[in-house]
């Protein structure tokens, strides 16, 4: 960010960060607050512009944010549901580009057509990060959230893809629309082969350096490598390399070291809080900017009005026909999908926020494309608009429509079988390995055993009173701090260094963590 970096930015993050930490506190949806708060602070006299640079958005905050989702995203329920996430991602952009074009060339017609679809493949992209979050909040059923995270990870590469080709005809650039076509194949292909062997590359590397905090901060490097390689090396996509190096590594986690997750799990969620406060944060105080930047008036206002209609209103004409027609027509698709649900629909037709990526796009617009300002004002009103209407709205429509999901309860029993099945290798394995062990830690290894596979089969049932899985719990965890307080006073006193300590608390930790069931 041009002019930025220095004290205005530490203070611009210290302040995210307090509005997020107040919104959580208070059960908000702390991206919209975000949004909102930079809006009302950008036109406080004597607060300095943030110049945006859309080089540093797409390098330094996009690729830790997708990666970061991608690892958390499940790549088996992504790759069942390819279909219509593709028809989302892909589909869903490029017919948003097209009919936002042209209402934008209807409402402004000294707009060249070309530039009007720049402005159409800016704002193609929805930014899932806020309704994933009231999504998960409300229970929304897994399918829908698939599909909404699903799409936010793979739509950023074609928006760009026709961003790019957009621009390029704002400059005379004739373009076959096959030439469109294999530039979108060829990004897309090589994007996904560089994400590939860079996913593959950092898991053999980290299986051999044993230590989870070198394997945590290797991490920390991969969305960086893995967009620079893609976009500076090979020239395809870097959002799909960071997407699928993230999805292969972190679908191959639950193989590695638990040192490395747990390290993993604090280092990536204090990555995702800092980031997406910085940038809801920005996206408000880039308001009063770009208003300064045009010259207000009826037809500036109103078409920047057709443009955010038409976006929204893109979302719903595609969903109904993509979501039913393919299941109606195709019998093995019905079987095997089934038929959707008409509330679910709904829902993701209207979870469209944009966010970071049409705020990236928009600011790196060439300042030689016709009626840049214009588009910069539309864009940003369709964020804004989207992310305050959309998203507070977006909880009334969930609880309005009355989900019914039992993900809950399946995965309950799911997991209650497994664990059952779990125990009993756990205990087939000790039965093998007894030889020369004390009966006493026997028993208690047994008996550890047996108590984690009744556990999964009591949370299943609704008792009033407490489980004894509960009580065992809650028991233990009160030791814990009984423990741990007692270490405590020890260091107080001198008796034991804060090494010690700091290693002891560390085991404690672990242990109260793994009793902890959110």
């Amino acid at each position: 960010m041009s002019g930025m970096f220095g004290p205005e930015l530490l203070l611009l993050l210290l302040g995210a960060l307090i509005v997020t930490a107040v919104a959580r506190r208070l059960n908000w949806s702390a991206p919209l607050v975000l949004v909102a708060v930079g809006l009302i602070v950008s036109f406080i006299p004597g607060v300095p512009e943030f110049e945006l640079d859309p080089h540093l958005i797409l390098l330094v905050v996009l690729p830790p944010l997708l990666y970061s989702a991608a690892l958390d995203s499940s790549y088996l329920n992504i790759r069942a549901n390819l279909r219509p996430i593709g028809f989302l991602a892909v589909g869903l952009v490029l017919f948003t580009t097209f009919v936002v074009g042209v209402t934008a060339k209807l409402v402004f017609p000294d707009l060249p057509f070309a530039a009007a679809l720049v402005l159409g493949a800016v704002v193609a992209p929805p930014d899932a990060v806020a309704a994933v979050a009231i999504g998960r909040k409300l229970g929304l059923q897994r399918r829908a959230m698939t599909l909404l995270v699903g799409e936010s990870l793979i739509n950023d590469a074609t928006a760009l893809t026709a961003f790019k080709v957009a621009v390029a005809a704002t400059a005379g650039a004739a373009m076959h629309p096959l030439d469109g076509v294999w530039m979108f194949v060829k990004v897309t292909i090589g994007g996904i082969a560089i994400g590939l062997v860079v996913g593959v590359v950092v898991r053999f590397l980290r299986k051999r350096l044993c230590e989870g905090v070198l394997e945590s901060a290797l991490g920390l490097l991969v969305p960086f490598g893995a967009y620079l390689l893609a976009e500076e090396g090979f020239h395809v996509s870097g959002v799909l390399a960071v997407v699928v190096a993230g999805l292969y590594i972190g679908h191959n986690a639950p193989r590695g070291s638990y040192r490395t997750r747990l390290q993993d799990g604090a280092v990536w969620r204090s990555v995702d809080a800092l980031m997406e406060s910085f940038v809801f944060a920005l996206i408000g105080l880039q308001v009063s900017s770009i208003i300064r930047n045009v010259e207000l008036g009826a037809g500036l206002l109103l078409g920047a009005g057709a443009v955010l209609l038409a976006t929204i209103l893109a979302r719903f004409v595609w969903m109904y026909p993509a979501s039913y027609l393919p299941v109606f027509l195709n019998k093995r698709i019905r079987e095997r999908e089934g038929v959707p649900h008409l509330g679910q629909v709904t829902v993701i037709a209207w979870a469209g926020m944009r966010g970071v990526v049409t705020l990236a796009a928009a600011a790196a617009i060439p300042t030689d494309v016709p009626g840049r300002d214009v588009i910069l004002f539309c864009a940003f009103t369709v964020t804004v608009a989207t992310l305050l209407l959309q998203g507070t709205t977006l909880p009334w429509l969930i609880n309005k429509i009355g989900f019914e999901g039992d993900d809950a309860r399946t995965d309950a029993l799911a997991e209650a079988q497994v664990q059952h099945r779990a125990a009993q290798a756990a205990v087939t394995r000790l039965d093998q390995e007894i030889e020369g062990v004390p009966d006493h830690v026997r028993d208690q290894l047994r008996s550890l055993a047996e108590h984690r596979g009744n556990a999964a089969w009591e949370r299943l049932g609704r008792q009033e009173e407490e489980s004894p899985a509960a009580a065992y719990r809650r028991l233990r965890r009160v030791m814990l701090s009984a423990e741990r307080d007692e270490f405590v006073r020890a260091r107080d006193k001198g008796e034991i260094d804060d090494e010690v300590l700091f290693r002891v608390l560390r085991e404690l930790d672990l242990e109260e963590a793994a009793l902890s069931r959110e």
